[in-house]
């Protein structure tokens, strides 16, 4: 009996060495497949963790955004006096208010910009705002492409403004030795389309001066005062980045005769006016800012404005003559495909005409070869191109006579 139990024991024991390797690698498989499983669910758990990180960013941005545009709007202001705690502020507008100031603000100063809720008008907080923020726009960021080989049949208006523009921000030594003091400004004067404001450009081209166009038009504002402001904040600007050129086309807008009575429209305009005169003319000096101004109308232009001291030097550009017109052509006919065309001929024909209108003629020739399917230019392109230009102002002229 114990033999056979003996037996069965080992017998028993052999069997669960064979069967032992098999259950072991069986484990050690599940055990690998359990660990992959484990990983991929950690990866899935990663991405979902990151996906709902970003869900929940743009979630919090799109909140944020929507409170925002939830509050009302801050009005701006500028601080006139402090007092304790208080502060008398000036709209836009010209409002004025004496506003109570947040606690949150330490130490604000008069001229400082503030903004004020719209419901208590009290000033919430202050900002950093440049005055010249606004008239930075006006600055010529790259150098205009024109030069004084671009323009035609202009020698000696080129010849002055070079002597007054040019030749002072280049050689200022030159005006010392001799002991005088160079113009601070000139105006240029004429029919439309003789090339003043390419002058200008040419000007702003040949010098490393800072370039700050503006449109006589554009200093006169809605607003009690705001046009003086901008005008200020312009020359203000002007001496700050100079040696500086300061041209503003069209200023007749501004500089007409002032009259005694008249709307308060007006009378804005007269307010920003003399502060032009002012910058031209008053205490700060100019020094390396130099001004021109440009019109169709000088006989509209109050006498205050050309007088010894501002725009001092009138250049007239005047209609070219006929070598004039000639120089004009030869420059617009440069990159072009002429066959048999005589310039001198053309000249001739182009009777009173502007460099702007010379020009046109260029490319209505050009044109006249376009619809023929012609890749070259021919003198009776040109001949129909004078004609038809002639026409387009003499039914302009027509227009504006009878309407």
């Amino acid at each position: 009996m114990t033999k056979d139990n003996d037996d069965k024991s080992v017998a028993y024991s052999k069997t669960m060495d064979v069967d032992q390797p098999i259950e072991s690698k069986i484990l050690v498989e599940s055990l690998e497949r359990a660990e992959l499983e484990n990983r991929s669910l950690s990866t899935a758990l990663q991405k979902l963790e990151e996906e709902s990180a970003m869900l929940r960013e743009l979630f919090n941005n799109a909140s944020q955004e929507l409170n925002n545009l939830k509050k009302p709007a801050l009005l701006v202001a500028d601080v006139e006096s402090v007092y304790e705690g208080k502060a008398i502020i000036k709209l836009p507008n010209g409002n004025k208010l004496f506003s109570y100031i947040s606690k949150e603000i330490k130490e604000l100063h008069v001229g400082e910009t503030v903004l004020v809720d719209q419901k208590s008008l009290n000033i919430v907080e202050r900002i950093n705002f440049r005055d010249n923020a606004e008239v930075e726009k006006f600055i010529i960021v790259q150098k205009p492409q024109e030069n004084w080989k671009s323009i035609g049949g202009l020698r000696n208006e080129i010849r002055e403004i070079k002597e007054v523009i040019e030749l002072p921000l280049k050689k200022p030594e030159l005006f010392e030795k001799v002991g005088i003091k160079p113009p601070k400004g000139v105006l240029l004067y004429g029919p439309p389309g003789t090339g003043k404001t390419l002058l200008a450009k040419a000007v702003a081209h040949s010098t490393d001066a800072t370039f700050i166009e503006v449109v006589g038009s554009e200093l006169v504002q809605k607003f009690i005062g705001e046009g003086a402001k901008l005008v200020k904040n312009i020359f203000a600007l002007a001496r700050e980045k100079a040696p500086t050129i300061v041209f503003i086309d069209e200023i007749d807008a501004l500089a007409a005769t002032r009259i005694e009575t008249g709307t308060s429209g007006e009378r804005e305009v007269s307010r920003t006016f003399m502060q032009l005169l002012a910058e031209l003319d008053g205490f700060k000096h100019l020094d390396n800012v130099k001004v021109i101004g440009a019109t169709n109308r000088i006989d509209i232009l109050d006498n205050a404005i050309i007088r010894p001291g501002r725009l001092d030097r009138l250049i007239e550009v005047g209609l070219p003559d006929e070598e004039g017109r000639l120089e004009i052509l030869k420059v617009h006919t440069e990159r072009m495909n002429l066959q048999g065309v005589k310039l001198k001929e053309v000249a001739l024909r182009a009777t009173n005409f502007s460099g702007a209108e010379l020009q046109a003629v260029c490319t209505e020739s050009g044109y006249c070869a376009i619809r023929e399917k012609r890749d070259y230019v021919m003198m009776n392109d040109f001949l129909d191109a004078i004609d038809k230009v002639r026409m387009e102002e003499e039914e302009d002229e027509q227009t504006k006579l009878f309407g």
